[in-house]
């Protein structure tokens, strides 16, 4: 599944309820990842209450020596941040990120990096990343707690992966590449039939467009023959009007 391949790495976080708050929040939305640069105190029955069940995730967590280490196996990092800086570096907010990044988690590992609680990432730990994320809040007050920061990022992604489950399940039986082709010949006959290939003069041109439309809709079997129906009924009509 695309969300295993996501990693969430926090950065010398000081307290620990915060690290358990982030593991719950994981687990709510489907990740299971965690990497811990240097953390205060962890092992902590402070982390272990705040992540109210979620101990999986907090006994299969890594905890590195740098974050150089915790990203090394990772394709793309994203670093976390609410202040400004002077070096600019691509921004996206959690959504972005993640509607950005989703396609490219089948075959690649993502790592998106949360820094201190009170001075976040560095520059040269920016440095590593390709991206920053910034978390749009109140200007008036703007200060989010690393928790709460992974459970706005960890939804973005789960609501990705829905909308991803969501196409997929309304594909449910997709018309093969012979039924479209079947399709796309008996409507063609159809509109010569009526004489709107004549009225236009450009069925080639047109026939070119059609199929692109029909092949953005991505039609399911019985929406084919539905289609291919109504123009077996236009020409049975065509026939009865030419006998008359």
């Amino acid at each position: 599944m695309a969300l295993a391949n996501i990693r969430i790495v926090m950065v010398e976080t000081s307290h620990p309820g915060n690290i358990g708050a982030a593991a719950r929040a994981m687990k709510n939305m489907g990740l299971s990842d965690l990497c811990l640069v240097r953390p205060r105190d962890f092992p902590s029955a402070e982390a272990t209450a705040r992540a109210s069940g979620a101990d999986d995730v907090l006994s299969a967590a890594q905890v590195c020596d740098s974050l150089e280490q915790a990203i090394a196996d990772c394709q793309l990092v994203v670093g976390a941040s609410a202040r400004d800086r002077w070096v600019t570096w691509p921004e996206l907010t959690a959504r972005a990120c993640a509607e950005t990044l989703w396609p490219q988690l089948e075959t690649s590992r993502i790592a998106i990096v949360f820094g201190r609680e009170h001075s976040g990432l560095t520059n040269s730990e920016l440095d590593l990343c390709q991206y920053l994320l910034r978390i749009p809040c109140n200007s008036e007050f703007s200060s989010l707690n690393v928790g709460a920061a992974v459970q706005v990022v960890a939804y973005e992604f789960f609501q990705a992966a829905t909308a991803e489950a969501r196409a997929a399940a309304s594909l449910s039986d997709p018309a093969s590449g012979e039924e479209m082709e079947s399709f796309f010949r008996h409507l063609r006959q159809t509109l010569f039939d009526i004489g709107f290939f004549h009225a236009t003069k450009s069925g080639p041109s047109l026939m070119r467009r059609l199929r692109r439309l029909f092949h953005r809709a991505r039609l399911e079997k019985k929406e084919v023959h539905m289609l291919r129906g109504i123009l077996s009924q236009m020409q049975i009509r065509l026939e009865r009007l030419n006998a008359e």
